[in-house]
């Protein structure tokens, strides 16, 4: 028996530009994105912007920015256009109008002329006299203006509510969870005072229109879910498929926000270091861990083929930085090292690390990134590594840790080992050495791990270096010289 083929689904993400974008955002766009490639269908890019007074302008372009670094791209959207356009909910105002007078045509919403201080007044009351109802009391509903205007609180420019029956239905089905139970919802605004549509309103029409099969959002819209619901039915459209995934937590179970955590913001990973694939890899595992003896490096392309719903992990994902910091180790060293060179170079020229490199800037970390790619847990950690390289001879400082490592015979090792080099004519790693382990190991008798720790304190200043003899053949003979004679004069 064959397998029935997927329908193709419309997905959407609906972020709003309020400031830097959330992790969330990706995580949601992941998830949309798979589906939509599962099933030969479309991703949408919708930009949710009628909050007008959290708005921030280059906000938008931050989004489209880090979710294109992800590779997380859509079909549709505000800037590559698509049959359902505008994208953007702001441009769409015309749009919404129409369906809010149908409504209260039907009797399914009312104007409500209610002060913003008379509500903040109800809800101090409901909540001193602990009601186990609470939300809009409805003195609006069946009043006309002049009605209204009689009574006290009353606002010039009202808003539109909608009418929730006392019977609304509160269960649904969720491709994630299942049957799923929401509380019963409060007479929502659905157009504000301003005419803009409040969230709930504009979703519904949008993901109409624009013909999205699926809805994927996080849990904490599973109360919202009946009231959109009631819309669909209201003004006879077809309800899509829900799925509301877990939200992700931070390490003491509380849920992640910019505010608390700079993890959340989406930036943050870029800044840091971290590469694209690793980022996505580690998202992957947040929402649908493998099962036990599955691998936990995977590619997209093998996130999608494997793709079920029910897989998807309902219990909120802790974001474990410490999963994520292992994966993105093993991405680096997974590179070629011209591969890792660009992206270390283009995380510096991101960060302004590196705004316009020099050609020796670029020589070095090209020719160094072999060296330290096995120690790389993030791309920011390249310059730090490498620093000895691109150091002036005079400005490198012997750290005191280092100084304590040097043995009561460091200068003869130094000496031994300038006049060595000096003689040397070709200037390579093999070289270089084969000619200190002949002249420190055979000459002298000096153990080999400790016949080169002065040549490693004096090059670098540092106890710990990336390979020592590749270093010299990259810092080149005669700064190699200059440094290890300021060390013997120290001494």
């Amino acid at each position: 028996m064959t397998e029935e083929p997927l329908m193709p689904a419309r997905m959407r993400v609906a972020p709003s530009p309020t400031g830097d974008p959330h992790v969330g955002t990706a995580y949601m766009s992941l998830f949309n994105l798979a589906w939509a490639r599962k099933t030969g269908g479309a991703f949408v890019l919708r930009i949710e912007d009628t909050d007008r007074q959290r708005y921030v302008p280059e906000s938008e372009q931050q989004i489209f920015a880090t979710l294109r670094w992800l590779h997380l791209g859509w079909d549709e959207g505000p800037d590559v256009g698509g049959p359902y356009a505008p994208y953007r909910q702001s441009e769409r105002l015309d749009t919404y109008r129409p369906f809010v007078d149908q409504l209260i045509a039907d009797g399914h919403a009312y104007y409500c002329w209610c002060s913003t201080e008379r509500l903040a007044e109800l809800r101090a009351q409901q909540q001193a006299s602990k009601q186990a109802v609470t939300g809009y009391d409805r003195l609006c509903l069946g009043k006309t203006r002049e009605e209204r205007a009689q009574l006290p609180g009353f606002s010039e420019t009202p808003v539109v509510r909608m009418l929730i029956p006392d019977d609304v239905p509160l269960a649904f089905d969720d491709l994630v969870r299942g049957p799923v139970s929401a509380p019963h919802p409060d007479d929502q605004v659905i157009l504000k005072a301003d005419g803009f549509p409040t969230y709930h309103m504009a979703v519904v029409v949008d993901d109409h229109l624009m013909g999205i099969t699926h809805v994927v959002r996080g849990e904490e819209w599973i109360s919202s879910t009946p009231k959109h619901i009631l819309l669909y039915r209201w003004l006879g459209w077809q309800v899509p498929a829900f799925a509301h995934m877990p939200l992700l937590r931070n390490t003491d179970k509380s849920k992640i926000s910019k505010r608390k955590n700079p993890a959340a913001r989406l930036m943050w990973f870029r800044e840091q270091g971290y590469l694209p694939q690793a980022l996505v890899n580690f998202l992957q595992l947040l929402g649908y861990p493998p099962a036990e003896g599955e691998q936990e490096v995977a590619d997209f392309d093998q996130f999608v083929a494997g793709f079920e719903w029910s897989k998807v992990n309902t219990v909120g994902p802790v974001f474990d930085l410490d999963k994520l910091n292992w994966l993105n180790g093993h991405y680096i060293r997974s590179l070629s090292p011209e591969q890792l060179s660009d992206a270390i170079l283009e995380h510096l020229a991101f960060t302004g690390v590196w705004p316009e490199p020099t050609e020796e800037q670029v020589r070095v970390l090209r020719a160094a990134t072999p060296l330290v790619q096995e120690r790389l847990t993030l791309l920011s950690e390249a310059p730090a590594k490498i620093a000895f390289l691109l150091a002036a001879d005079e400005d490198i400082e012997i750290a005191e840790d280092a100084r304590a490592t040097l043995p009561p015979n460091a200068a003869e090792v130094l000496d031994a080992s300038i006049e060595a080099l000096a003689e040397l004519p070709a200037w390579s790693h093999d070289e270089i050495q084969a000619k200190l382990r002949s002249v420190l190991v055979e000459g002298l008798g000096v153990k080999p791990k400790f016949a080169f720790g002065p040549l490693r304190v004096g090059v670098t200043g540092s106890r710990v270096s990336p390979p020592l003899f590749e270093s010299l053949e990259i810092l080149g003979k005669a700064s190699t010289l200059e440094r290890l004679r300021r060390l013997r004069n120290q001494l």
